[in-house]
């Protein structure tokens, strides 16, 4: 079953936990929000949260006061930090989204998980998987509801395919191939920031793989072994603050093969440098037919999701996506439509104490498999992957 507006996914796997009773949201209130980053955040975050019958975005952070101050008037939110502490000190603040840079996202997610609060965490999560499973355990500990913005698991035409492979369309698969192709860095003029720095979590494989490694195990299950070969067309950018030329050390093209646990080979193209019509691409080949689902939209990573079908020999069909997975309110950013959808999810897990899909694990997976991708480009070899709930369960 797909989730509806207001009425997420809960998977089998659900369970009631255990919720601070202190930081349990009353049934007629809104949950109290503070949302801490503001470039997404202000784009997706805070119009996310406004629209969202249950939840009010009560204070925002960001290091300048001054800038924290502005945001908050611009948007009617009450309260304006300039530090973490001063955010989860905040008696109305019951959760916290976190939309910063990959690098400052530990330390941030660590103090929110401290003090009780409920998280919502961007991807990549953290900068590697130690501090991810840490985080994850923390969450645990603490028994608040800790989701991931894996966006692509609400996006209507995402959640067809994903209907369409539970009941056996393409039969036994033989090959998946993925291509993810986006120009938003292609231009050399793009200043350099944290994005060029690998050790800042920048890169091709942070900002748009880790969306594949929990999409590929969402759709497909888990990842049995992969080959990973990263590499940097544009090498240097310009110091915007200094003017002078900087090094970029992350990847903006990222070659994957994977082998999934039951044997299906899988072949991944990601690249943030390219100029190509089929943005987003996957197709799912098997015995029975062919799954294909893409993107044209140069301009909306969400919208445009079109799904076809074929039987063996005959031409590709588009199957329409029935109105029961469209998104209620088509917002111009689609990135809005998706993520009012994680909120459902995180909502209900926080109001009804049950664990919830994509949490902070489904973020270890996807931050495991981007280390063990980094240990294969930088070996040339093939890596295997543990079991998910192994590597969880040695210390």
């Amino acid at each position: 079953m797909m989730p509806t507006p207001h009425s997420p996914l809960l998977t089998p796997n659900s369970k009631i936990m255990p919720t601070s009773s202190a930081n349990k949201p009353s049934a007629q209130l809104p949950i109290g929000v503070a949302v801490v980053g503001t470039g997404f955040g202000q784009k997706v975050h805070i119009p996310g949260f406004q629209a969202h019958p249950r939840t009010n975005v009560v204070a925002v952070y960001h290091r300048d006061l001054d800038q924290a101050k502005a945001i908050a008037q611009s948007h009617n939110i009450p309260q304006a930090c300039e530090t973490i502490a001063d955010i989860v000190e905040l008696p109305e603040v019951q959760a916290v989204s976190i939309s910063t840079p990959p690098f400052l996202h530990y330390e941030m997610a660590k103090m929110v998980l401290e003090a009780g609060k409920h998280l919502l965490l961007e991807k990549p999560i953290t900068l590697n998987v130690a501090q991810a499973k840490e985080l994850y355990q923390l969450a645990l500990s603490k028994g608040v509801v800790a989701a991931v913005d894996f966006e692509f698991r609400f996006v209507p035409g995402w959640q067809l395919v994903d209907e369409l492979l539970s009941q056996g369309y393409v039969g036994s698969k033989r090959l998946i191939r993925i291509d993810w192709l986006g120009s938003s860095r292609a231009d050399a003029k793009r200043p350099w920031n944290w994005y060029s720095r690998q050790d800042q979590g920048g890169g091709a494989l942070g900002s748009l793989g880790s969306h594949t490694f929990d999409y590929v195990h969402w759709l497909f299950g888990p990842v049995r072994r992969l080959s990973a070969h990263f590499s940097t067309t544009i090498q240097a950018r310009l110091d915007p603050v200094t003017g002078e030329s900087q090094p970029v050390d992350s990847d903006d093209t990222c070659l994957l093969m994977l082998e999934l646990a039951d044997g299906t080979p899988c072949q991944v193209s990601i690249s943030a440098v390219v100029h190509a019509s089929r943005t987003h691409w996957l197709e799912v080949y098997g015995d029975r037919g062919t799954l294909v689902l893409g993107s044209e939209n140069q301009k909306d990573y969400i919208h445009g999701f079109r799904v076809w079908y074929s039987q063996p020999g005959k031409p590709l069909t588009e199957i329409e996506i029935p109105d029961r997975l469209l998104f209620p309110k088509n917002h111009a950013d689609g990135r809005i439509s998706a993520f009012i959808r994680v909120i459902d999810q995180w909502v209900q897990g926080i109001e009804q104490g049950i664990t919830i899909v994509p949490s902070l694990r489904e973020g270890v997976y996807s931050q495991l498999l981007m280390d063990l991708s980094q240990e294969s480009n930088n070996t040339s070899n093939w890596v295997n992957i543990p079991l998910l709930e192994e590597f969880l369960a040695n210390s």
